[in-house]
């Protein structure tokens, strides 16, 4: 029989200490792993022999068996071995989809006891890190081990948002804090604020280091020495937009386009484009013909890497995306300067309004330079003042029942700004609206209705 790529990580359940408290560590990115690696390295989790440690490897892709496997990716061995074990959760699962499967409540206590039979766990004490606690598979877990505390961190952006959907009041107790990176700082994460629980950095220094050692996994890797031989000046960063229906493939191929002229009007003559690393598969030959056309040398670089990876081997001079996680890392950890394309055009697509990728297009739309405007790409560095109130103007227009508290510091916001052509950019007048906010819209019945509703939930 065949053996499984994660079963290398796994060691015989009979030798397992069944007693010793378990941290079960859910993951789904590298990058949310080397956010992991860096807070246990410094010692966020405790010192390593006090807790047997499983990294629980989920792939959320919406076809888990086409997509490019965790343990596939550059540096994985690395990261996996500060771990005592790994599961993979599809396989323990299968036949069910990881982001749509969750326990019926009655049958919760059985699938415990199935994993602790099937993990070695015994009655030993389980706690939970997860990420996403608002869908699955963080939810299922939580609501498996019932009795477990709860750890989240962040890996992105999105830990500055609101949280997308209220969560239960049995998973929402159980939340002691939330990990996340720098990104943004001197930024509050509003993710979770709702419950109180208290946001805790992961050190710069430490995921730094980790990235480093991912990056050293690469050392003589076929794509990054063709990368270095390219000797680029640039990065664009593709997303995986269309998969999600953001924009259309079309919409994303030319939004590759629009980085890539945006670079060469800048006097970059050798670009990498490496599109992320979850996207469908897609020959772009809109994008090399538009490099053919400006005279720049494109390396297309689609293998199992981290972005980060090429900031460490190939020191870009540029790094342009939309509104890509991986834009803020190049320029936090790496002093790289960043640009944005794009963002107006998604800002105006993306539906609904409480779509958590919203926060992190507000964030780079308003600290990125616009490489198209003609703006000189920097390195963002701390928020400007008007980051914050914006973040949680935003945060509050998103989910106004969580952060009722926010509702009179957003009134006087809008009413400071009224007049600002920028605020109907973050905050259409149609959402200004439907919450009764300054800057409205003149209300028709049926937003009439929608208000009256409103200030029902609010009352």
């Amino acid at each position: 029989m065949d053996t499984h790529p994660l079963d290398a990580h796994r060691p015989a359940t009979h030798l397992l200490d069944t007693q010793r408290r378990t941290q079960i560590f859910e993951v789904s990115t590298l990058y949310g792993a080397a956010t992991l690696a860096a807070a246990l390295d410094t010692g966020q989790f405790g010192p390593r022999a006090e807790a047997r440690r499983i990294l629980l490897v989920s792939n959320n892709a919406e076809i888990p068996e086409t997509a490019l496997r965790l343990d596939a990716m550059t540096g994985y061995d690395r990261i996996a071995a500060r771990f005592d074990e790994v599961i993979d959760w599809n396989e323990a699962i299968r036949p069910n989809h990881p982001g749509s499967w969750g326990p019926r409540t009655d049958e919760a206590p059985l699938w415990q006891r199935a994993f602790r039979t099937a993990w070695g766990l015994s009655s030993a004490p389980v706690e939970l890190i997860v990420e996403s606690i608002q869908v699955n598979p963080a939810q299922a877990l939580a609501a498996i081990f019932a009795e477990s505390p709860v750890q989240v961190y962040a890996d992105g952006l999105m830990s500055y948002g609101a949280t997308r959907d209220e969560l239960p009041q049995q998973i929402a107790c159980r939340i002691q804090r939330l990990l996340h990176l720098d990104l943004v700082p001197g930024l509050r994460p509003l993710l979770l604020s709702e419950f109180g629980v208290e946001p805790e950095l992961v050190p710069d220094d430490a995921f730094r280091k980790v990235l480093a050692e991912i990056a050293e996994a690469a050392a003589g890797d076929q794509q990054v020495t063709q990368a270095i031989e390219a000797a680029p000046t640039a990065l664009l960063l593709g997303q995986y937009m269309a998969a999600l229906g953001i924009v259309t493939a079309e919409e994303e191929e030319d939004l590759h386009v629009r980085m890539l002229r945006g670079a060469a009007a800048a006097g970059h003559r050798s670009v990498i484009f490496k599109p992320h690393p979850t996207a469908p598969a897609r020959y772009s030959l809109a994008l090399n013909e538009a490099a053919a056309e400006t005279g720049v040398k494109l390396t297309v670089l689609d293998g199992p890497l981290l972005a980060e990876t090429f900031y460490e081997r190939c020191r870009p001079q540029l790094v342009v995306g939309c509104f890509s996680t991986a834009m803020l890392t190049a320029a936090v950890y790496y002093d790289i300067p960043v640009a944005r394309v794009g963002t107006e055009m998604v800002l105006e697509r993306l539906t609904p309004y409480e779509n958590s990728n919203r926060m992190p297009l507000v964030i780079v739309d308003h600290l990125v330079p616009d490489l198209e405007q003609g703006q000189t790409p920097a390195v963002p560095g701390a928020g400007p003042d008007t980051l914050e109130p914006l973040v949680r103007a935003v945060g509050y227009c998103m989910q106004p029942n969580l952060h009722r508290g926010l509702r009179d510091e957003v009134v006087g916001l809008l009413h400071d700004r009224r007049g600002d052509d920028s605020t109907g950019r973050y905050v259409p007048p149609a959402r200004l609206t439907e919450l009764d906010l300054p800057g409205a819209a003149p209300p028709g019945p049926a937003a009439r209705l929608r208000r009256t509703l409103v200030r029902g939930r609010r009352g």
